[in-house]
């Protein structure tokens, strides 16, 4: 079977399992299994990220290619019989804090594991896209982070800011109770297979410094499984009892935003928005979630009146400082500058790569450095932002000539020569790559 042909039988599958969730939006789905066959995990593999380090066996993405049909025919059967063993997941830890100390967990799976979560995921995807609210934007088909960014813009604006919840779920990867996230998929999926895949994957163990560890709790993080059970889970916990809440007993407009456990609302009535705060604490503890006393809070984000800000906050989310400024026309619009420990961080990262590739050609290092540049205007690159991003270029260019600066003891490196290399290797300007009509 070509590609081409394999593609639009996968698809034309997908479209009859989400339109039979669709029309019967109460059916629990009792066969589901096997539906998942030969170009099921053909086309899984090549939807599989493939350019991420190797899990704990050590296989790259081109060596489990070298055979791929017989690997997947024998995933295939492994995963029908019920014989497949979720394999250890290998954990690292990523920086997190802008101060270069904090740090979170990150799980490496196998590139077989990530096949058969990849294959799993399309399955259910098919099932719950049709359940899952407007107010959802990450890890789902055609939205993304700026879609999440613009509403909350959009929302500030035409309701003049109002009261901002900043949701905060402590170690929610970590501390997603296994028990409650099952019951949670049974109203939905009974079948047994994939229950059972489901179960291996949250008791896979982890490998981090040689030891192995199975968590009781959370799910397996670095796959892309874990990020639908994210979802599926927010989607009862949070998306749809605020569903209710808004429509059922707020008077006043109200409005939630949420990226995987990245959530914030806005309301326009401060008594509904505390109301809402106030039971936060008990509706996530009913599913054995703990919010941050501290980080989860109630802001003030009021237009201002006339030049008085007093009062007046701003808030954070999905890496942006929202704040209210002064267009160039002289009215009061909501900003969306780069949080300052994302400015940080990422300069934390850039000095760190400097200082261990110093000694490398200037050409690797200038490369190197425009593909930091790209990335970050790329997220970072949106309307009225653009200043925050002339100074990721500047401190750039600056901490570069400080590692190069010690490459040579012997010989001094003023700024006039690092203004011939930046002529000779230069780094790409800031560019806006996302635009909200202000």
């Amino acid at each position: 079977m070509g590609d081409t042909q394999r593609s639009q039988t996968v698809k034309t599958k997908l479209q009859q399992i989400a339109e039979a969730s669709r029309r019967h939006p109460e059916r629990a789905f009792t066969t589901l299994a096997h539906h998942i066959d030969l170009e099921w995990l053909i086309e899984a593999y090549h939807k599989t990220r493939k350019s991420g380090a190797a899990g704990v066996d050590g296989q790259t993405a081109d060596e489990y290619a070298e055979n791929l049909e017989e690997s997947l025919r024998s995933l295939l059967d492994r995963f029908k019989s019920g014989t497949y063993r979720a394999p250890l997941v290998s954990r690292v830890h990523i920086l997190k804090g802008s101060d270069g100390k904090q740090t979170r967990p990150i799980g490496i799976p196998t590139i077989e594991d990530k096949v058969m979560q990849r294959a799993v995921t399309m399955l259910l995807e098919a099932i719950y896209e049709q359940d899952f609210l407007d107010c959802s934007y990450g890890f789902r088909p055609g939205r993304g982070a700026h879609q999440a960014l613009q509403g909350v813009w959009k929302a500030a604006m035409s309701e003049d800011g109002g009261w901002v919840i900043e949701v905060d779920i402590r170690r929610f990867f970590d501390e997603m109770p296994h028990e409650r996230l099952t019951e949670v998929v049974r109203r939905r999926v009974r079948d047994g297979v994939l229950l059972r895949i489901i179960g291996k994957w949250l008791n896979a163990g982890v490998m981090e410094d040689g030891s192995i560890t199975h968590p009781e709790t959370g799910t397996p993080q670095g796959g892309v499984i874990s990020l639908l059970l994210a979802n599926i889970f927010l989607h009862e916990v949070m998306d749809e009892w605020f569903d209710s809440v808004e429509s059922r007993h707020l008077q006043g407009y109200a409005a939630q935003f949420r990226y995987a456990d990245d959530i914030i609302m806005i309301f326009a009535r401060e008594d509904e928005a505390r109301g809402v705060f106030e039971v936060l604490p008990k509706r996530f503890g009913k599913y054995g979630l703990r919010l941050h006393p501290a980080k989860t809070k109630i802001v003030k984000f009021r237009r201002p009146d006339g030049g008085d800000t007093a009062g007046t906050r701003s808030f954070d989310f999905l890496g942006f400082t929202h704040c209210w400024a002064k267009s160039l026309r002289g009215r009061w619009v909501v900003k969306q500058q780069t949080a300052k420990d994302r400015i940080s961080r990422a300069l934390h990262r850039i000095s760190d790569w400097c200082r261990a590739y110093r000694h490398e050609p200037l050409i690797v290092q200038q490369q190197a450095h425009a593909q930091k540049l790209r990335g970050h205007y790329g997220y970072f690159g949106i309307t009225q932002n653009y200043r925050a991003l002339v100074r990721i270029l500047y401190e750039t260019q600056c901490i570069w000539y400080r590692w190069l600066s010690r490459r040579s003891r012997s010989k001094h490196m003023d700024w006039d020569c690092m203004r011939e290399i930046l002529e000779r290797f230069p780094l790409p300007c800031p560019r806006i790559t996302h635009r909200y009509v202000t």
